[in-house]
């Protein structure tokens, strides 16, 4: 991930996950991201899928990028393996890629996946789209 052309996250230790019509939202090892980056914000939100989650405000230079990522520091047994990762809103960067591949938000501003053309289907986030 990039923010003023400074690498800010990197590594091929991450989880991609998958929902029902979303695109994938990918979570990063805390230790993947520059230190000071990842300032707890204000504010949770409840999956029922994955529980509670917090959020991280990205601090760079000076620059706050509010509520741009967020973890669950206690999900649900079922995705215990992301205990410890960070998850991060394309837009809450400058770039963000999957292999080579520069990611898309995914449609809205509720849902966090990262879109890439591999994906088929329509994706849920566009008006009209978040009851379904």
């Amino acid at each position: 991930m990039l923010i003023d052309g400074d690498v800010v996250a990197e590594t091929r230790n991450g989880w991609r996950v998958c929902e029902t019509h979303h695109a994938p939202t990918y979570y990063l090892p805390a230790d993947a991201f520059a230190p000071g980056l990842l300032q707890p914000a204000k504010g949770t939100s409840f999956c029922e899928w994955k529980g509670h989650a917090a959020y991280f405000s990205l601090h760079w230079h000076g620059e706050i990028r509010s509520r741009g990522a967020w973890t669950y520091a206690r999900p649900t047994p079922g995705y215990a393996t992301i205990t410890g990762h960070v998850a991060v809103y394309p837009w809450a960067v400058d770039a963000a890629f999957v292999g080579e591949e520069r990611v898309q938000q995914q449609p809205g501003n509720f849902y966090g996946g990262w879109v890439t053309s591999n994906l088929r289907g329509t994706i849920k986030g566009a008006p009209g789209t978040e009851g379904w």
